[in-house]
């Protein structure tokens, strides 16, 4: 049977993330969950410092009825120049499922290659595929409508790019506000350039959005550059409430209050950011089944 990898959101059909949002709701309602897969062993290798990320893998794979085994890039080999093929190689040998978040995603693609397990992309530079699925979820639990639009706001970074791809792959608008010199990366928006486009304001972004989603400015590094650019691409409760459908607000967290959101926009009614971190937990449960069924 051919290994399943989750690298980008294309990896799944458009019945895959139905499916998975389903099963991910009907997992949430469920006081005592499944032990669909008793002890599964969950490797989590990450170069990149986590919150939300760590806690929904190792919370998720605990309710799956396995175990989780976390190991930070100093903690392996990989630190001191093993390849990492040869430690995807060992890893997949001793484990059920290996999630990878990670600062280039040519690591995340040469550790596929060699893994003999499915291997979940948990964060790369190009892309974040979790998160798009709890950010589904999300919507789906609080509309009974079909998804048409969603507004991004902000740096076209990783997350914006697997935005692009729900677009294709769930045929939906997307519409990106963002400086010119922050845009997404090509290949994505060619992958979807009948579902994706660029829009000239925020209010032309937002107008009709079912979702409207940001993301942090600055990453280590570059903050006085980025804030520069930024001025002018937030998020705030006026544009929430002016875009002619009962929008909500996401945001993948961190955020930064002042700066791409306003202060007040978290606890705004239309603010579902909670809601959506914990969905991480459920849906990557759900993920993990599909990605061993």
């Amino acid at each position: 049977m051919t290994t399943k990898h989750f690298l980008n959101l294309r990896d799944l059909s458009n019945q895959d993330i139905l499916n998975i949002l389903d099963r991910a709701i009907e997992r949430k309602s469920q006081k005592q969950k499944e032990k669909t897969l008793a002890g599964l062993k969950l490797g989590l290798i990450f170069e990149k410092p986590s919150t939300r990320t760590r806690i929904s893998f190792e919370s998720g794979v605990l309710n799956l009825g396995g175990n989780a085994i976390f190991m930070s890039s100093t903690d392996l080999q990989l630190s001191r120049g093993e390849p990492v093929s040869d430690t995807a190689k060992v890893a997949s040998s001793m484990l059920d499922v290996i999630a990878l978040r990670v600062d280039k995603h040519e690591t995340l693609e040469m550790f596929a290659s060699n893994s003999s397990v499915p291997v979940i992309n948990a964060l790369s530079d190009l892309s974040h595929p979790c998160q798009i699925l709890a950010d589904l979820m999300t919507f789906k639990e609080n509309s009974a409508n079909e998804l048409e639009k969603v507004c991004w706001i902000g740096d076209g970074n990783n997350v914006c790019n697997s935005y692009i791809e729900a677009s294709k792959i769930l045929d939906f608008e997307l519409s990106i506000y963002c400086p010119k010199e922050y845009s997404p990366d090509p290949s994505f928006l060619n992958y979807a350039k009948e579902n994706s486009s660029f829009a000239n304001s925020r209010e032309e972004a937002a107008k009709g959005a079912d979702i409207i989603t940001t993301d942090v400015w600055v990453s280590m590094g570059d903050e006085k550059t980025k804030e520069r650019a930024f001025q002018g691409y937030f998020v705030d409760t006026d544009l929430i409430e002016n875009t002619g459908k009962e929008s909500i607000f996401l945001h993948c967290l961190p955020a930064h209050r002042g700066q791409e959101i306003t202060f007040e926009l978290m606890e705004h009614p239309s603010s579902k950011v909670l809601q959506q971190a914990e969905n991480r937990m459920h849906v990557q449960e759900a993920l993990i089944e599909n990605l061993l069924s």
